[in-house]
């Protein structure tokens, strides 16, 4: 089965699908993949109707914001964006930039104690934040459909992986300490991550033993379901997310949890939808957040649909340009109504491709599966205790700040490893996530030109092609980079003529090679591969590059 667990950063995931790769000559169609596609959307449905409600909640979004998003992402993205496989839905790695941005228009987390005007008073100033926070994911969307039009899906191959990684792995830091002290039914901590961590005490003081069996139960089933699951196969597929919830929420029955406890939604459909506040929109707080919202959640989307392509047993390539589109629309229209902000989300597409899922029909029975449910299922999704969703949420934190990602990038190199820490102190210091991506980014520059790149040559490669027949030699005389690799990868893809040649790419003369570098030259290696075709590095060892 494909090992891809929520939170898990794609590039440096290891994934490994339990589906028979098929011939690009026998492509699924409509009529022979039907029934596979509508059970593998049900099964991702089970994942996600959890999911979405804790990420809402963590994000300081009402829970059904979760599920609006990914019915949106299940009926419409799939009408722009030609990716097959991937599932369109809010994901763990978005929760930190949508709480931030609650957090700058005024949203307050409720605490036990308060009085009813008090309460009255910061759930007016909430709604009046999530209205604000919903234009700008409005405005996100709609440069989201910007970059797709514009073809500037390319941009997401400029960032270098370390900084990547390590905002999300300070996104994980952050999901965990706001996240724990709700498993134990403590109130929710306040302030930036290092304040949040620097409250997980008293929050064992605070603790309600009722909420907190629910909570660690939930939790122990989260670490020790994929162990159990690896060794007693008659769990087959089913979710460790649907054995939370079968245990979680008649355990909250017996231990009576009231309904402050349990997951809140609307009794009627036309309650469940909100509406943009644009008086705001204006800002600088705005501004900061809307390019936090468009390029975090376009990158992400991107990395996540790289990811699944390397899974697809028949090599379908996804255009990064229609999906940024397809997300773009979809994000729109669900702000709009009062969804989160969406990604092609990794989890749930993995466990699509493992579930048997064809074409894009299962991301589309997905959403559908979750409209029902929202229709018809409320009473029972109104049992879930919140203790439980947090349990989720600090499952998937701990996969996105694994201790295997710090080890991951130590061994790739120091100077990798120092972007990657700088990345996440600056976060974890300063609270602020584009900082932390500047600043890592600004790390990597400068340890290229401290290699010897030449400041000639930084943003456009030194490049010399000449082919014969259907190979194409191409000769790097400079450096190469994550600042240089567009232009290199414009000019590779120019010369492919259409996806027809093999390569022969000579970096002998090439110095210094970064590792963002390398580990994309490995990956349009691997791209080639599936396509049966041949992509040579020349001159090219692991000495070649610096760490």
């Amino acid at each position: 089965m494909a090992i891809v667990q929520e939170g898990s950063s794609p590039e440096m995931t290891s994934v490994t699908p339990d589906v028979t790769e098929a011939p690009r000559s026998r492509l699924p169609t409509f009529g022979d993949s039907i029934v596979a596609d509508i059970t593998a959307g049900f099964l991702v449905f089970l994942i996600a109707l959890p999911l979405c409600l804790g990420i809402a909640s963590a994000s300081g979004f009402p829970p059904v914001a979760g599920i609006i998003t990914a019915i949106v992402g299940g009926l419409l993205a799939g009408f722009f964006s030609n990716s097959e496989l991937t599932i369109k839905g809010p994901a763990a790695g978005m929760i930190a930039i949508v709480v931030g941005a609650m957090g700058d228009f005024g949203y307050v987390p409720l605490t036990p104690g308060l009085q009813s005007d008090q309460v009255a008073a910061i759930t007016a100033g909430n709604l009046q934040a999530y209205q604000y926070v919903l234009a700008i994911a409005v405005a996100a969307g709609v440069i989201q459909i910007l970059f797709g039009m514009f073809k500037a899906g390319v941009l997401g191959e400029f960032f270098p992986l370390a900084p990547v990684h390590g905002l999300l792995a300070s996104i994980g830091l952050i999901i965990i300490a706001k996240q724990f002290p709700l498993v134990l039914g403590a109130p929710a901590p306040k302030g930036g991550p290092l304040a949040c961590y620097a409250q997980i005490p008293a929050a064992f003081a605070g603790i309600n033993a009722s909420v907190a069996t629910v909570g660690l139960i939930s939790l122990a089933i989260m670490f020790l379901y994929p162990y159990a699951k690896a060794r007693i196969k008659a769990l087959g597929k089913i979710p460790a997310q649907l054995i939370v919830l079968i245990v979680a929420i008649p355990l909250g029955q017996a231990l009576h949890l009231n309904e402050k406890q349990l997951i809140s939604l609307p009794d009627r459909i036309q309650d469940v939808f909100a509406f943009p506040d644009y008086s705001r929109i204006v800002s600088s707080t705005a501004l900061k957040w809307i390019i936090m919202f468009s390029l975090v959640g376009t990158l992400e989307s991107m990395l996540s649909a790289k990811a699944i392509d390397l899974l697809d047993p028949w090599k379908r390539k996804t255009s990064m340009n229609r999906d940024v589109l397809g997300v773009g629309v979809a994000n729109t229209v669900a702000a709009l109504i009062g969804g989160l902000p969406m990604i092609s989300e990794i989890l749930r597409s993995s466990a699509n491709i493992s579930n048997g899922a064809r074409t894009r029909v299962s991301n589309t029975a997905h959403g559908l599966f979750l409209l029902l449910a929202l229709l018809f299922l409320v009473p029972l999704v109104k049992l879930i205790p919140i203790a439980a969703l947090g349990a989720m949420l600090v499952f998937a934190g701990f996969r996105l700040a694994s201790p295997k990602e710090f080890v991951h990038m130590w061994r790739s190199g120091k100077g990798q490893f120092l972007a990657f820490m700088l990345t996440i102190g600056v976060i974890m210091i300063a609270g602020d996530l584009l900082e932390g991506i500047f600043a890592g980014v600004a790390a990597e520059l400068l340890l290229n030109v401290f290699a010897g790149a030449s400041l000639a040559t930084l943003f456009k490669p030194n490049l010399e092609l000449h082919s014969e027949r259907n190979r194409v030699h191409m000769k790097v005389h400079s450096a190469l980079t994550f600042t240089n690799w567009i232009p290199f990868l414009r000019t590779f893809r120019r010369a492919d003529d259409g996806g027809r040649k093999d390569f022969v790419v000579d970096l002998t003369n090439a110095h210094p090679i970064d590792r963002t570098a390398r580990d994309k030259l490995a990956m349009l290696q691997s791209e080639f591969a599936g396509e049966g075709r041949e992509l040579e590095l020349v001159g090219f060892t692991a000495a070649d590059h610096h760490g």
